[in-house]
């Protein structure tokens, strides 16, 4: 899993408390799902249908060359009531970018999609970008929790494991609508989304 921890440190929000880690507590204890890289053609559909088996909500934060590639599959997203977010055009790491070529890469993005919602490839941006987006009007979502799941090394069981531990009410958890990831996450998600509705939680979309 390399140096990330499962659970964002409190350290780590405390210094970018500009970006969103976690969401206020509802009357009602609720967990934030979210999926980066898609959309794809086979796996957004198989998130989409389980997401409708437990009447849950996601947040898709989608890569814009793929809503090119497969907007039906965008749209079904949008029409089933998820919420989307922009995760870049081409999955820039915006430690190694330029700042303008970084800006311009996520506004050829929202040319396809229609949010507000940013959230950084690898969770890694400057200061620099991070402060003109927000000047635009960008939230920039992080997480609470990270699966891992795109990880190799990590069986499904810990993978699962992790998450369950580490989650609490208001937490922004992180998987993948992707090929790399889709092994352990078809492994997990479901078992996710049937353990917390055991004990009481409800799935959203992120909303500000």
């Amino acid at each position: 899993m390399g140096l990330i921890p499962v659970k964002t440190p409190n350290f780590i929000k405390g210094i970018f408390p500009n970006y969103v880690w976690n969401m206020p507590l509802l009357d009602k204890k609720t967990i934030y799902i979210t999926f980066d890289d898609g959309p794809h053609p086979e796996i957004t559909p198989w998130v989409l249908k389980t997401l409708n088996t437990y009447n849950a909500k996601a947040t898709f934060f989608c890569i814009g060359d793929n809503v090119r590639k497969y907007p039906d599959v965008y749209k079904d997203t949008k029409a089933a009531g998820h919420a989307i977010g922009n995760h870049t055009f081409n999955h820039l790491k915006g430690w190694k970018t330029n700042t303008d070529f970084y800006i311009q890469n996520v506004e050829k993005a929202a040319e396809l999609i229609s949010s507000k919602l940013l959230r950084p490839p690898y969770g890694k941006i400057k200061n620099k970008q991070a402060k003109l987006l927000m000047q635009q009007g960008y939230r920039i979502v992080m997480w609470s929790i990270i699966s891992f799941d795109w990880d190799k090394n990590l069986k499904a069981e810990a993978c699962l494991k992790n998450v369950i531990k580490h989650t609490k009410d208001g937490h922004i958890i992180v998987f993948h609508d992707s090929v790399k990831a889709s092994k352990n996450m078809q492994y997990v998600f479901p078992k996710v989304l049937e353990y917390f509705s055991k004990k009481g939680y409800d799935f959203k979309s992120l909303s500000f």
